[in-house]
């Protein structure tokens, strides 16, 4: 089995260069550390970035400790899994969903490119 790489948090100060600036598609989940559903998504979000690995990018961002980002994208409920491809926000999945809808959403916000 694959070790899981850990997933990176992604904070106001470092959204930019991580998530607007990135080269190549990013998976960013907004979570907290009190929200339930967010315990349950986050070995999934660890398992595509393994998976995935040098074809996505993924983080998370506490939205209690990020407020500016968090309203920049109007988030309103946790966990909210946002896709963004050349810093464009293509997707977002709300709530604790499957991998494979995860997956699927991947596949067709970023035209292919992640396979």
């Amino acid at each position: 089995m694959q070790e899981k790489l850990p997933v990176p948090a992604v904070t106001d100060e470092t959204g930019q260069s991580l998530i607007i600036e990135a080269d190549g598609p990013v998976l960013v989940e907004f979570w907290a550390p009190w929200c339930g559903p967010c315990r349950i998504i986050h070995p999934v979000i660890a398992e595509l970035s393994t998976e995935y690995d040098g074809n996505l990018k993924c983080f998370k961002l506490n939205t209690d400790e990020s407020p500016s980002t968090t309203t920049k994208y109007g988030i309103r409920s946790i966990p909210t899994i946002m896709i963004f491809k050349n810093g464009e926000k293509k997707d977002a999945l709300i709530g604790s969903v499957p991998k494979t809808t995860l997956i699927s959403n991947m596949k067709k916000s970023l035209q292919r490119r992640v396979t």
